[in-house]
């Protein structure tokens, strides 16, 4: 088993594998559609700016398609599904050439593909439940894309006030935007916060389940890989960081 992290210009990109040649292609994949979406950018710069869904031109590379895609189910900008999608891309890669364990998280997204269990721990900032819970991803769960959003972050915009939002979806991209949407409308009293949230994350397609956390109160809606809870904080190398 190997796993590389590897920072490209502004991605945080951490491979989990059991094969080398699949972690290059998924490298190659990255710095590929980073590219293409450098230069689609430079064009469309409306693209980037955008808080609601956008069209892609008729030319789009793959990377921008997949991006409208999910934030269109998602009614987010396009960039709120980019690092999910940059996942997704690069997963693909890696199940083609063959490997039987396969695993992205780029900026806290993750999109996975494994034959033998994964833990994933979830971190929600000051909430007491940071740390405290994650996953067990089985082979029957995947693939499955895994996205979190925090209003506590300041590596994303969001209007809400949720300490994190887990949204697990058919892929990255969707789990990216899904959780980026959720997340901006948990605001105010907690319980009635998450319910709305919850009632969102039932209306999104390609959406199997979500958890959201305010403050010392969780909600948890769909199916959602088995549940770790861990009461001395979890110890796994992968986290769900934002």
């Amino acid at each position: 088993m190997k796993i590389v992290r590897k920072i490209i210009e502004e991605t945080d990109v951490l491979i989990k594998s059991d094969s080398e040649k699949a972690i290059k292609k998924a490298l190659k994949s990255i710095e590929e559609n980073r590219r293409l979406l450098k230069i689609y950018l430079r064009n469309h710069p409306l693209f980037f700016y955008s808080l609601t869904p956008i069209p892609a031109a008729s030319n789009a590379p793959e990377i921008i398609k997949r991006m409208v895609e999910a934030s269109s189910k998602a009614y987010v900008g396009p960039m709120a599904s980019v690092a999910g999608a940059l996942a997704d891309l690069a997963l693909e890669e890696m199940i083609k050439e063959g490997a039987e364990i396969a695993l992205i998280e780029n900026g806290g997204e993750i999109a996975v593909n494994s034959k033998i269990d994964i833990n994933i721990g979830v971190y929600a900032f000051n909430s007491l439940l940071s740390k405290r819970f994650g996953f067990k991803i089985s082979q029957g769960d995947c693939p499955l894309g895994i996205g979190t959003s925090s209003s506590k972050s300041i590596r994303a915009l969001s209007f809400g006030e949720a300490d994190a939002v887990t949204v697990i979806a058919e892929n990255a991209a969707i789990a990216d935007a899904s959780a980026t949407a959720i997340c901006n409308i948990v605001k105010g009293d907690p319980k009635k916060a998450i319910q709305q949230g919850l009632n969102l994350a039932k209306k999104i397609d390609g959406v199997k389940g979500a958890i959201i956390v305010k403050g010392n109160y969780v909600g948890l809606w769909g199916k959602i890989p088995k549940l770790l809870w861990i009461n001395k904080g979890f110890s796994s190398s992968l986290m769900l960081k934002l």
